[in-house]
Protein backbone atom coordinates (compact mmCIF):
# COMPACT_ATOMS: atom_id res chain seq x y z
CA UNK A 1 0.00 0.00 0.00
CA UNK A 2 0.86 3.59 -0.77
CA UNK A 3 0.20 6.94 0.83
CA UNK A 4 0.83 10.46 -0.98
CA UNK A 5 0.93 13.15 1.77
CA UNK A 6 0.63 17.13 0.81
CA UNK A 7 1.83 19.21 2.98
CA UNK A 8 1.60 22.87 3.84
CA UNK A 9 4.53 25.48 4.49
CA UNK A 10 8.30 25.66 4.16
CA UNK A 11 8.73 21.81 4.45
CA UNK A 12 11.13 22.51 7.75
CA UNK A 13 8.63 23.83 10.57
CA UNK A 14 5.87 21.90 12.39
CA UNK A 15 3.53 20.88 9.41
CA UNK A 16 6.72 19.25 8.05
CA UNK A 17 7.41 17.40 11.18
CA UNK A 18 3.93 16.48 11.38
CA UNK A 19 3.57 14.63 8.23
CA UNK A 20 7.18 12.93 9.07
CA UNK A 21 5.97 11.79 12.18
CA UNK A 22 3.16 9.94 10.78
CA UNK A 23 4.61 8.80 7.93
CA UNK A 24 6.84 7.08 9.65
CA UNK A 25 3.91 5.41 11.90
CA UNK A 26 2.45 4.19 8.67
CA UNK A 27 5.51 3.18 7.48
CA UNK A 28 6.29 0.86 10.81
CA UNK A 29 2.90 -1.07 9.23
CA UNK A 30 4.01 -1.45 5.74
CA UNK A 31 2.79 1.47 4.11
CA UNK A 32 5.07 3.36 1.58
CA UNK A 33 5.16 7.08 1.99
CA UNK A 34 6.14 9.93 -0.92
CA UNK A 35 5.71 13.94 -0.42
CA UNK A 36 4.18 16.76 -2.45
CA UNK A 37 5.09 20.25 -1.10
CA UNK A 38 5.22 23.43 -2.99
CA UNK A 39 7.52 24.26 -5.27
CA UNK A 40 9.05 27.18 -2.83
CA UNK A 41 9.23 24.55 0.28
CA UNK A 42 12.60 22.93 0.98
CA UNK A 43 12.49 18.86 0.61
CA UNK A 44 15.58 18.30 2.49
CA UNK A 45 14.22 17.14 5.90
CA UNK A 46 12.00 14.53 3.69
CA UNK A 47 14.76 13.30 1.32
CA UNK A 48 17.16 13.52 4.16
CA UNK A 49 14.63 10.80 5.27
CA UNK A 50 14.65 8.62 2.30
CA UNK A 51 11.30 9.65 1.06
CA UNK A 52 10.83 11.20 -2.90
CA UNK A 53 9.00 14.77 -2.85
CA UNK A 54 7.25 15.80 -5.27
CA UNK A 55 6.83 19.63 -6.42
CA UNK A 56 3.09 20.61 -6.15
CA UNK A 57 1.73 23.43 -5.47
CA UNK A 58 -0.06 24.18 -2.21
CA UNK A 59 -1.58 27.98 -1.70
CA UNK A 60 -1.47 29.33 1.81
CA UNK A 61 -4.25 31.98 3.14
CA UNK A 62 -2.46 32.47 6.43
CA UNK A 63 -3.88 29.54 8.79
CA UNK A 64 -5.73 30.58 11.62
CA UNK A 65 -4.72 34.40 10.58
CA UNK A 66 -6.20 34.12 7.22
CA UNK A 67 -8.11 36.79 6.16
CA UNK A 68 -11.21 37.33 3.55
CA UNK A 69 -8.50 38.32 1.31
CA UNK A 70 -5.93 35.88 2.06
CA UNK A 71 -8.72 33.19 1.92
CA UNK A 72 -9.86 34.37 -1.72
CA UNK A 73 -5.90 34.87 -2.95
CA UNK A 74 -5.45 31.11 -1.86
CA UNK A 75 -8.50 30.05 -3.79
CA UNK A 76 -7.59 31.42 -6.49
CA UNK A 77 -4.99 29.02 -6.97
CA UNK A 78 -6.41 25.87 -6.05
CA UNK A 79 -7.84 24.96 -9.77
CA UNK A 80 -3.69 25.40 -10.68
CA UNK A 81 -3.13 23.28 -7.14
CA UNK A 82 -5.82 20.90 -7.85
CA UNK A 83 -4.49 19.94 -11.55
CA UNK A 84 -0.89 19.99 -9.76
CA UNK A 85 -1.82 17.17 -7.16
CA UNK A 86 -4.23 15.08 -9.18
CA UNK A 87 -0.54 14.74 -11.56
CA UNK A 88 1.27 13.96 -8.87
CA UNK A 89 -0.97 11.36 -7.22
CA UNK A 90 -1.13 9.40 -10.54
CA UNK A 91 2.71 9.99 -10.58
CA UNK A 92 2.80 8.18 -7.19
CA UNK A 93 0.57 5.35 -7.74
CA UNK A 94 -0.71 5.85 -4.34
CA UNK A 95 -3.63 4.09 -3.26
CA UNK A 96 -4.48 6.72 -0.56
CA UNK A 97 -3.89 11.07 0.23
CA UNK A 98 -2.72 12.72 3.58
CA UNK A 99 -3.65 16.40 3.04
CA UNK A 100 -1.71 18.31 6.26
CA UNK A 101 -3.07 21.42 7.45
CA UNK A 102 -4.26 24.39 5.57
CA UNK A 103 -3.60 24.32 2.18
CA UNK A 104 -1.91 21.24 2.13
CA UNK A 105 -5.29 19.72 3.56
CA UNK A 106 -7.36 20.99 1.34
CA UNK A 107 -5.71 20.45 -1.89
CA UNK A 108 -5.01 16.84 -0.68
CA UNK A 109 -8.75 16.63 -0.56
CA UNK A 110 -9.71 17.83 -3.92
CA UNK A 111 -6.56 15.88 -5.96
CA UNK A 112 -8.01 12.61 -4.42
CA UNK A 113 -11.70 13.55 -4.96
CA UNK A 114 -11.06 14.06 -8.74
CA UNK A 115 -8.64 10.66 -9.26
CA UNK A 116 -10.87 8.75 -6.98
CA UNK A 117 -8.58 7.80 -4.25
CA UNK A 118 -9.70 7.77 -0.59
CA UNK A 119 -7.65 10.37 1.74
CA UNK A 120 -7.26 11.86 4.97
CA UNK A 121 -7.25 15.39 6.33
CA UNK A 122 -5.27 16.89 9.44
CA UNK A 123 -7.09 19.98 9.92
CA UNK A 124 -6.20 22.66 12.42
CA UNK A 125 -7.91 26.35 10.50
CA UNK A 126 -11.13 27.44 10.16
CA UNK A 127 -10.92 27.19 6.37
CA UNK A 128 -9.88 23.58 5.96
CA UNK A 129 -11.99 22.30 8.99
CA UNK A 130 -15.24 23.74 6.30
CA UNK A 131 -13.72 22.44 3.38
CA UNK A 132 -12.10 19.26 3.90
CA UNK A 133 -14.84 17.68 5.91
CA UNK A 134 -16.78 18.28 2.69
CA UNK A 135 -14.49 15.63 0.89
CA UNK A 136 -13.51 12.98 3.15
CA UNK A 137 -12.32 11.89 6.76
CA UNK A 138 -10.79 14.33 9.19
CA UNK A 139 -8.87 14.54 11.95
CA UNK A 140 -9.42 17.43 14.42
CA UNK A 141 -5.81 18.75 16.08
CA UNK A 142 -6.14 20.45 19.50
CA UNK A 143 -5.99 24.04 17.86
CA UNK A 144 -9.45 23.72 16.14
CA UNK A 145 -12.43 25.25 18.16
CA UNK A 146 -13.96 21.89 17.14
CA UNK A 147 -11.37 19.54 19.55
CA UNK A 148 -13.29 20.88 22.41
CA UNK A 149 -16.78 20.30 20.87
CA UNK A 150 -18.40 17.32 23.52
CA UNK A 151 -20.08 16.08 20.29
CA UNK A 152 -18.08 15.72 16.74
CA UNK A 153 -19.69 14.96 13.27
CA UNK A 154 -19.46 11.50 11.77
CA UNK A 155 -16.53 12.54 9.67
CA UNK A 156 -14.29 14.13 11.83
CA UNK A 157 -12.23 12.71 14.75
CA UNK A 158 -9.93 13.81 17.34
CA UNK A 159 -6.47 13.67 17.26
CA UNK A 160 -2.86 14.98 19.44
CA UNK A 161 -0.41 15.99 17.49
CA UNK A 162 1.48 12.72 16.05
CA UNK A 163 4.72 13.36 17.88
CA UNK A 164 8.73 11.73 17.09
CA UNK A 165 8.93 8.23 18.26
CA UNK A 166 12.54 9.83 19.81
CA UNK A 167 11.02 12.87 22.03
CA UNK A 168 10.41 11.11 25.01
CA UNK A 169 14.14 9.81 24.93
CA UNK A 170 15.41 12.67 25.73
CA UNK A 171 18.55 12.77 27.73
CA UNK A 172 19.07 15.48 30.24
CA UNK A 173 22.99 14.33 30.19
CA UNK A 174 22.81 15.65 26.63
CA UNK A 175 21.49 18.91 26.79
CA UNK A 176 23.23 19.14 30.03
CA UNK A 177 26.90 19.06 28.32
CA UNK A 178 25.33 21.17 25.31
CA UNK A 179 24.54 24.12 27.95
CA UNK A 180 27.49 23.96 29.41
CA UNK A 181 29.20 25.24 26.26
CA UNK A 182 27.21 28.81 26.83
CA UNK A 183 29.39 30.70 29.44
CA UNK A 184 26.54 32.15 31.25
CA UNK A 185 25.10 28.56 31.61
CA UNK A 186 24.81 28.14 35.92
CA UNK A 187 24.46 24.33 36.40
CA UNK A 188 22.91 25.29 40.05
CA UNK A 189 19.88 27.22 38.83
CA UNK A 190 16.71 26.16 37.44
CA UNK A 191 16.86 26.15 33.81
CA UNK A 192 13.41 27.46 31.84
CA UNK A 193 12.96 27.52 27.74
CA UNK A 194 11.48 29.82 25.57
CA UNK A 195 10.31 28.75 21.83
CA UNK A 196 7.80 30.10 19.53
CA UNK A 197 8.25 26.76 17.51
CA UNK A 198 11.00 27.11 14.81
CA UNK A 199 10.46 30.80 14.60
CA UNK A 200 10.89 33.12 17.33
CA UNK A 201 8.31 35.19 17.35
CA UNK A 202 8.28 39.30 18.70
CA UNK A 203 6.69 38.27 21.91
CA UNK A 204 8.87 35.38 22.86
CA UNK A 205 11.77 37.74 22.54
CA UNK A 206 9.43 40.13 24.77
CA UNK A 207 8.90 37.28 27.33
CA UNK A 208 11.93 36.11 27.84
CA UNK A 209 13.67 39.73 28.15
CA UNK A 210 11.00 40.81 31.07
CA UNK A 211 11.98 37.58 33.03
CA UNK A 212 15.58 38.14 32.71
CA UNK A 213 15.00 42.33 33.30
CA UNK A 214 12.91 40.71 36.67
CA UNK A 215 15.15 37.97 37.65
CA UNK A 216 18.75 36.36 37.25
CA UNK A 217 17.01 32.81 39.19
CA UNK A 218 16.80 30.82 36.18
CA UNK A 219 19.38 30.09 33.01
CA UNK A 220 16.94 31.45 30.49
CA UNK A 221 17.29 29.73 27.02
CA UNK A 222 15.73 30.72 23.47
CA UNK A 223 15.40 28.10 20.78
CA UNK A 224 14.42 28.93 17.04
CA UNK A 225 15.25 31.33 14.24
CA UNK A 226 14.18 34.79 14.41
CA UNK A 227 11.56 35.69 12.08
CA UNK A 228 13.75 39.19 12.00
CA UNK A 229 17.14 39.27 12.65
CA UNK A 230 17.08 42.35 14.96
CA UNK A 231 15.32 40.18 16.99
CA UNK A 232 18.68 39.25 18.70
CA UNK A 233 20.13 42.37 18.84
CA UNK A 234 17.19 43.13 22.02
CA UNK A 235 18.64 40.13 23.55
CA UNK A 236 20.99 40.67 27.27
CA UNK A 237 23.91 37.68 26.04
CA UNK A 238 25.25 37.85 29.67
CA UNK A 239 21.34 36.58 30.87
CA UNK A 240 20.19 35.14 27.92
CA UNK A 241 21.25 32.18 26.24
CA UNK A 242 20.30 31.76 22.32
CA UNK A 243 20.67 28.24 21.56
CA UNK A 244 19.63 29.22 18.16
CA UNK A 245 17.38 26.61 15.90
CA UNK A 246 18.30 22.80 17.36
CA UNK A 247 18.07 18.88 17.15
CA UNK A 248 18.63 18.36 20.50
CA UNK A 249 15.15 19.92 21.76
CA UNK A 250 13.79 16.90 23.60
CA UNK A 251 16.99 16.72 25.62
CA UNK A 252 16.56 20.00 26.33
CA UNK A 253 12.88 19.77 27.35
CA UNK A 254 13.58 16.89 29.14
CA UNK A 255 16.27 18.56 31.20
CA UNK A 256 14.75 22.13 31.59
CA UNK A 257 12.42 22.79 34.94
CA UNK A 258 9.52 24.46 33.15
CA UNK A 259 8.91 25.72 29.60
CA UNK A 260 7.41 28.96 28.14
CA UNK A 261 5.89 28.03 24.95
CA UNK A 262 3.63 29.72 22.55
CA UNK A 263 -0.12 28.90 22.49
CA UNK A 264 -0.19 26.04 19.76
CA UNK A 265 1.39 23.38 17.90
CA UNK A 266 3.45 20.46 18.30
CA UNK A 267 6.00 21.98 20.60
CA UNK A 268 3.60 21.92 23.87
CA UNK A 269 2.91 18.55 23.43
CA UNK A 270 6.62 17.69 23.22
CA UNK A 271 6.77 19.04 26.38
CA UNK A 272 4.16 17.40 28.08
CA UNK A 273 5.84 13.91 26.49
CA UNK A 274 8.96 15.22 28.69
CA UNK A 275 7.09 15.81 31.81
CA UNK A 276 7.71 19.37 31.78
CA UNK A 277 4.56 21.95 33.24
CA UNK A 278 4.07 24.73 30.46
CA UNK A 279 3.32 28.45 30.43
CA UNK A 280 1.21 29.11 27.37
CA UNK A 281 1.62 32.72 25.80
CA UNK A 282 -1.15 33.82 24.24
CA UNK A 283 -1.30 36.30 21.04
CA UNK A 284 2.24 36.26 20.14
CA UNK A 285 1.52 34.51 16.71
CA UNK A 286 -0.88 37.16 14.82
CA UNK A 287 -2.56 37.75 17.67
CA UNK A 288 -4.94 34.50 18.18
CA UNK A 289 -5.82 32.49 21.07
CA UNK A 290 -5.60 29.08 20.80
CA UNK A 291 -6.87 27.88 24.87
CA UNK A 292 -4.51 25.04 24.91
CA UNK A 293 -4.85 25.40 28.82
CA UNK A 294 -8.83 24.15 27.55
CA UNK A 295 -7.38 21.17 25.87
CA UNK A 296 -4.52 20.47 28.29
CA UNK A 297 -6.47 21.22 31.40
CA UNK A 298 -3.64 21.66 34.69
CA UNK A 299 -0.81 21.14 32.57
CA UNK A 300 -0.53 24.78 31.20
CA UNK A 301 -1.20 28.01 32.77
CA UNK A 302 -2.37 30.66 29.66
CA UNK A 303 -0.22 34.09 30.02
CA UNK A 304 -0.24 37.11 28.40
CA UNK A 305 3.56 38.27 27.41
CA UNK A 306 2.78 41.03 29.87
CA UNK A 307 2.68 39.04 33.13
CA UNK A 308 4.95 35.76 31.83
CA UNK A 309 7.16 36.97 35.20
CA UNK A 310 3.94 36.22 37.32
CA UNK A 311 3.13 33.51 35.47
CA UNK A 312 6.39 31.64 36.27
CA UNK A 313 6.46 32.14 39.83
CA UNK A 314 2.85 30.25 39.58
CA UNK A 315 3.92 27.51 38.33
CA UNK A 316 6.66 27.15 40.45
CA UNK A 317 4.75 27.34 43.49
CA UNK A 318 2.15 24.82 42.01
CA UNK A 319 4.54 23.15 40.11
CA UNK A 320 4.05 19.32 41.88
CA UNK A 321 0.29 19.28 40.56
CA UNK A 322 1.23 20.80 37.38
CA UNK A 323 3.99 18.01 36.46
CA UNK A 324 1.03 15.19 37.42
CA UNK A 325 -1.11 16.43 35.04
CA UNK A 326 1.88 17.21 32.20
CA UNK A 327 2.40 12.96 32.49
CA UNK A 328 -0.99 12.01 32.20
CA UNK A 329 -1.34 14.19 28.73
CA UNK A 330 2.00 13.38 27.85
CA UNK A 331 1.48 9.59 27.98
CA UNK A 332 -1.94 10.26 25.37
CA UNK A 333 0.67 12.56 23.22
CA UNK A 334 3.18 9.71 23.04
CA UNK A 335 0.35 7.19 21.51
CA UNK A 336 -1.30 9.62 19.18
CA UNK A 337 0.96 8.41 16.47
CA UNK A 338 -0.25 5.47 16.83
CA UNK A 339 -3.43 5.71 17.41
CA UNK A 340 -4.02 8.22 14.33
CA UNK A 341 -2.75 5.99 11.38
CA UNK A 342 -4.44 2.52 12.86
CA UNK A 343 -7.63 4.59 12.91
CA UNK A 344 -7.21 5.46 8.69
CA UNK A 345 -5.63 1.71 8.11
CA UNK A 346 -8.58 0.49 9.46
CA UNK A 347 -11.12 2.87 7.71
CA UNK A 348 -9.54 2.00 4.50
CA UNK A 349 -10.66 -1.95 5.12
Amino acid sequence: MKVLFMVTGRGLGGDAAIALNTMKALEKRGVECEVGLDSSASGDLFEKNGYFVHKVSIPQAGGHSATKLSALKGGLKLITATFKAMSAIKKSGADFVVGVLGGGAIVGSLGAKFTGKPAFSLISTPLDSKVCPKFNQCFVFPELDKFRWEKLPKNMTRSFYPLAENTEKGNEKVALQKLKEFPNFDENKKTIVFSSGSSIFKGTVDAINLVAGDTDEYNLVLVGLPLHEEYLDELDDDKIIYAGFIDWINHLFKFADLTVLTDDGVSLEESLLCEKPIIALTKVKWGRYQNMAGVFKGAIIESEVSDVCKSINEAFENYDSLKQRAIFYGKQCNEAADVLVDKMLKELE
